[in-house]
C-alpha cells in the first residue's frame, strides 16, 4: 500500500498570519484602485531613454511620503531605503522608469471598457506602480523588514541604456546585496530565473554624398546597408538554443534627391546560448563588410571608397538562478500560498546583471494584464491586480524578514 507524502508546511502561512503582514495585505486587497491611480499618473509623465528625469522626481514624492528615505545617484536611480536590522544585508525590489518611446509621443492614458491604453502603461508603469502600492502597504502596516530593503525607479533598462542603472545600483551597493527582485510588466503567470544574454550593434556606413542626378553612380551608404541586411538575413539561426536578431533603427539621408553621405542601422542580437551570440556578430561583420564590397564594385571607378564602422552598443550579460535558490522558495512559496500558477522563463531584464555576478534575481510582473509592449497600442487591464500585488508583497518578506 502506497504511503502518502505530508507536503512540506509553507512558511508563508506563517508569515501571512503576523498582523502586520495581515493588514498590509488586507491595504493591497482594499487600494488598488489607488495603485492604478498612481499608474496613469506615472505613465503620463514622458521617459524616453536617457531622459527618465522628470518621472524620476514624481517617483521620488511617492516614495518619500511612504516612509522611505529617498536619494537619486550620480546615473539617475532613485532609491527609496527602508533601513532593516539586519547591519549592510540589502534586498532590491526595482521598477524601471524608461520607456522606448521617443519624446514628442503622446502619452496620455485613455479608458476603454475596463482597459488603460498609452504607451508604457504596462511597461514598466505596471511595475513602478506596483512598487509603490507595496512601499505604501508596508508602511501602512508600520512593518519592519529584517534585511534593509531599496525600492529603487530604475534608469537604462530599455534599448541603449545597457542595464546602466542596474548597474550602477549592483557598483553602489557592492557586497551588500543578497537579492534582486525586478517588477517588469504586469503578467503573474511567469518568473524569469534565467537572463537572456543580448548585444546590439550599431552598423555606419559613410561616403562621399552627392547629387541623385549628377553624382548618380557613387557609392550610396543606404544602398550598401540594405545589401548588408538582405545578405545577413539568409544567416541561419538555430531553435535550439533559441537565436535571434532584428534590425530595428535605420537613419540616414538628407532628401529623396541627395546621395547620402552616411547612413546606419541598429540591429538586436539574442540567443540563449553565448557562443550563438558571438557568432552572429562575426557573421554580421563579414556580410556588412562584403555589402560594402558589392556597393563600390557598381559604382563608377574612381569613386571615393565607402567606410565602414561597426559598433557595440550594448551588452547584456545572461545568468541563471540556481533550482535551490532561496529567492526561488519564495516566490514559489508565495504562488503556493496565493493559489498561484507559474512557469519558469527565460528573457531580458533588469535581473539579468545580477544574475551574471552570481547574486540571486528574478523577476516577475505587478499584477494585472496587459500587451502590446513596445507599441503605440500598448494597454493594461487592472481586474484582480490584487494578486499580483500580494504576490510581489509576500516574495519580498519571503526573502527579507520581518522583524519581532
Amino acid at each position: 500500500m502506497a504511503t502518502l507524502t505530508a507536503r512540506p508546511a509553507n512558511p508563508v502561512d506563517a508569515l501571512a498570519q503576523d498582523k502586520r503582514v495581515a493588514r498590509a495585505l488586507a491595504w493591497l486587497d482594499s487600494n488598488a484602485d489607488w495603485v492604478t491611480d498612481q499608474q496613469v499618473a506615472i505613465t503620463e509623465i514622458p521617459a524616453p531613454e536617457f531622459h527618465e528625469q522628470e518621472r524620476g522626481v514624481f517617483l521620488a514624492k511617492l516614495f518619500r511620503t511612504n516612509g522611505l528615505d529617498v536619494h537619486t545617484d550620480s546615473v539617475g536611480n532613485v532609491i527609496g531605503e527602508l533601513a532593516g536590522s539586519r547591519g549592510e544585508e540589502v534586498i532590491v525590489l526595482i521598477a524601471h522608469l524608461d520607456t522606448v518611446f521617443p519624446a514628442g509621443t503622446d502619452v496620455r492614458v485613455k479608458r476603454l471598457k475596463g482597459r488603460l491604453e498609452a504607451p508604457g502603461i504596462s511597461d514598466d508603469g505596471a511595475g513602478l506602480a506596483s512598487m509603490v502600492g507595496v512601499a505604501r502597504a508596508i508602511d501602512q502596516a508600520h512593518l519592519k523588514p529584517q534585511a534593509s530593503v531599496l525600492f529603487v525607479a530604475g534608469v537604462g533598462e530599455e534599448g541603449e541604456g545597457n542595464l546602466r542603472g542596474i548597474r550602477a545600483l549592483m557598483d553602489e551597493y557592492k557586497g551588500r546585496v543578497r537579492a534582486v527582485i525586478a517588477l517588469d510588466g504586469a503578467a503573474t503567470d511567469y518568473v524569469t530565473t534565467i537572463g537572456l544574454a543580448s548585444r546590439r550593434l550599431d552598423i555606419q556606413v559613410t561616403g562621399p554624398g552627392g547629387h541623385s542626378w549628377s553624382d548618380f553612380g557613387s557609392p550610396n551608404p543606404i544602398a550598401a546597408l540594405a545589401r548588408g541586411i538582405v545578405q545577413f538575413s539568409t544567416t541561419p539561426v538555430p531553435e535550439e538554443p533559441r537565436t535571434t536578431f532584428n534590425f530595428g533603427v535605420m537613419e540616414g539621408g538628407n532628401s529623396v534627391n541627395s546621395i547620402p553621405a552616411e547612413a546606419s542601422v541598429k540591429v538586436d542580437l539574442r540567443s540563449e546560448d553565448d557562443a550563438e551570440l558571438l557568432r552572429l556578430e562575426s557573421e554580421i561583420r563579414k556580410s556588412f563588410a562584403s555589402a560594402v564590397d558589392q556597393e563600390m564594385a557598381a559604382a563608377v571607378p574612381g569613386s571615393e571608397s565607402l567606410k565602414l564602422k561597426i559598433s557595440v552598443i550594448g551588452i547584456r550579460p545572461g545568468g541563471k538562478l540556481p533550482a535551490d535558490s532561496p529567492l526561488l522558495a519564495a516566490i514559489e512559496n508565495a504562488d503556493r500560498y496565493l493559489g498561484n500558477r507559474s512557469r519558469l522563463e527565460r528573457s531580458s531584464t533588469d535581473a539579468n546583471l545580477p544574475l551574471s555576478l552570481g547574486i540571486p534575481a528574478i523577476a516577475i510582473g505587478g499584477g494585472g494584464q496587459g500587451g502590446g509592449s513596445h507599441s503605440l497600442e500598448e494597454w493594461y487591464d487592472p481586474a484582480g491586480r490584487e494578486l499580483g500585488l500580494k504576490r510581489v508583497l509576500l516574495t519580498l518578506l519571503g526573502v527579507a524578514g520581518v522583524q519581532v
